[in-house]
């Protein structure tokens, strides 16, 4: 993990629990695909897939995210300069041959997860021991949704994951400069005062830390890290929902502004629903925001 953390184990005593790489890069490979969905959001497809004869290569993890968005998963074992070039053109190879991913998905997801697949943001994860800042510097110059993520092993049974560097393919976000929300009018002034809500929950959300990603399904917005952990639903007539990854357990539910959504259908991911008003109430979701952004 980063330079300044350090595990410990408490058992018999304080002791320090050193980090270590893995002996080979298949044994992370196969850690991260045996849990891809929760380490990552991404749902697992396929396993060193062949690009064919003629490209001449091997896609270490093939996935779908949260978002229906195509997801190519490169490892190494240590620092190697070479993982981002190596998914790019991977992910360049997979953009060309759209058909034959979504019949993958079909084959291992069912027919509506392959209609819905998102090709306006293929997503490219490299998992190694270790990136240079020049690696870091690369991906920002790149119009590729990319996200680097050191690992480490612990003891004999844990492992840790630390994004580096997320950077969004889409257009950067536009930063404007936002009016003070005015009270609701006869003359639509509520829908304006929910459009000027939305932009600030926008900035909010955007704002709890570096790497936040904005994608933008038909039916909802995600915000996301490696994983979603904010979705924000269209507008309704007098309030914006929200779907968090925050444990509904774990808060003071508070009727007409928080609830427990865990096995009810809803558009986006997460089982803890806000519903936001006023600015007031954005303001009281800062919070459980942050708890969410942290979970992701």
């Amino acid at each position: 993990m980063g330079a300044n953390l350090r595990l410990y184990s408490t058992e018999g005593g304080v002791t320090e629990v050193a980090p270590r790489l893995a002996v080979a890069e298949a044994h992370v490979q196969g850690l991260v695909e045996a849990g891809m969905e929760m380490l990552l959001g991404v749902r697992f497809l396929a396993r060193e897939y062949s690009t064919g004869p003629v490209h001449g290569g091997r896609i270490d993890s093939l996935g779908l995210d949260e978002n229906g968005s195509p997801v190519v998963v490169e490892y190494k074992r240590g620092l190697d300069a070479g993982v981002i070039n190596q998914g790019l053109f991977y992910l360049s190879w997979l953009v060309d041959h759209r058909a034959e991913f979504e019949h993958l998905v079909r084959d291992r997801l069912g027919g509506p997860a392959a209609a819905q697949v998102l090709w306006s943001n293929p997503r490219l994860i490299c998992i190694a021991g270790d990136f240079t800042r020049y690696d870091v510097h690369a991906v920002r110059e790149h119009r590729r949704s990319i996200d680097l993520v050191r690992y480490r092993l612990f003891g004999r049974d844990l492992l840790g994951l630390e994004a580096v560097a997320s950077v969004s393919g889409g257009p950067p976000a536009v930063r404007r400069v936002r009016r003070q929300p005015t009270a609701p009018a006869v003359d639509g002034g509520q829908s304006a005062a929910l459009d000027e809500l939305a932009q600030a929950l926008d900035e909010t959300l955007l704002g709890l830390g570096d790497g936040v990603n904005r994608v933008q399904r038909k039916m909802y917005r995600a915000y996301q890290r490696l994983r979603n952990f904010a979705c924000v639903c269209p507008p309704q007539k007098t309030k914006l929902l929200v779907y968090l990854k925050a444990d509904p357990k774990e808060v003071d539910l508070v009727p007409g502004f928080t609830r427990d959504v865990t096995g009810l259908g809803h558009h986006g991911t997460g089982d803890l629903e806000v519903q936001l008003r006023t600015p007031r109430d954005l303001e009281r979701a800062q919070d459980l925001f942050r708890a969410s952004y942290a979970a992701g």
